[in-house]
């Protein structure tokens, strides 16, 4: 039986970020987000009965995705049949493991959505050290983040950096809480597959990525070098905060400056989209050379 303490316990979860982190847990909500996570992760699974019953009808998920994939007629079908698969799935799945049915008022309680799917977990946050990324095989790809605030803005580049096949991306503590549920679900998946350091000192870190033989490059104004003039192997991108960008002290602790060319006025991009062209010319130029 879901107790009112619970739903407290839960509802930390979802609104503080020292709750997650005391905690080592963080809140998932729909069946997509529920798929994709590693199933040894999840501590707890909260389902209502309507998600139980409407599961098979195709009645769910028309939440999942929609934004993501555009607003076409075709699209919204394709969208559909894949919410109605991955709602069966996730039935399917829940039949088989330990839950609990709570109503749909406790269910409304439990999430940050406006209209909740009807499934939410309770998962175990995972753990990488700063070596797990260096030490990376292959070519290395290492995104280096200075206090990038913006959910969206985090939870994208997490999305890219697994496109990209980044081995891992370097936070600092002023960055956006990546438990954060609008972080979680702007990943789409991809926070249970891109390893993660939150560093308590930048230099310190920046010196291990260079120990490692790891170049690395500051997306900054003063770029000597346009991003696709530089040729890459093993690199780190330093990308700085929405607002004023890389700090002086940080962004000397590279080891090349570049830029992205700008038309009009422009003096920057979106931190994510910068983040995006530089992991992508990398991955461009590594599977150039393996042909």
């Amino acid at each position: 039986m879901l107790t009112n303490a619970k739903i407290k316990e839960i509802q930390k979860l979802t609104e503080k970020s020292k709750a997650r982190r005391e905690a080592g847990l963080f809140v998932i909500e729909g069946p997509r987000m529920f798929i994709e996570t590693p199933l040894e992760w999840i501590e707890e699974i909260y389902v209502t009965q309507r998600f139980l019953d409407n599961a098979d009808s195709g009645l769910l998920g028309r939440a999942e995705g929609s934004s993501v994939d555009g607003d076409s007629t075709a699209g919204s079908v394709e969208n559909s049949h894949s919410d109605y698969s991955t709602s069966i799935r996730a039935s399917e799945m829940i039949t088989w493991m330990n839950h609990e049915v709570v109503t749909e008022e406790q269910m409304k309680k439990l999430t940050d959505t406006v209209t909740p799917q009807g499934i939410l977990c309770v998962v175990r946050q995972p753990s990488y050290t700063v070596e797990d990324i260096i030490n990376h095989p292959g070519p290395r790809l290492i995104m280096i983040l200075e206090d990038i605030q913006d959910p969206g803005n985090l939870g994208t580049i997490f999305r890219t950096a697994e496109g990209a096949g980044a081995s891992g991306i370097i936070m600092t503590k002023g960055c956006a809480d990546l438990f954060n549920p609008k972080v979680v679900r702007s990943t789409m998946g991809s926070i249970y597959r891109v390893p993660f350091f939150v560093t308590d000192d930048i230099e310190q870190t920046i010196s291990l990525v260079k120990n490692a033989q790891i170049e690395v490059f500051a997306a900054h104004l003063k770029g000597e070098h346009f991003y696709d003039e530089i040729e890459y192997k093993d690199a780190a991108f330093l990308i700085g905060n929405e607002g004023r960008g890389l700090k002086d002290s940080t962004a000397s602790l590279a080891d090349t400056y570049i830029k992205i060319p700008m038309s009009g006025e422009l003096e920057s991009l979106n931190a994510s989209m910068a983040a995006g062209i530089l992991m992508y010319e990398h991955n461009r130029q590594i599977r150039i050379g393996h042909r």
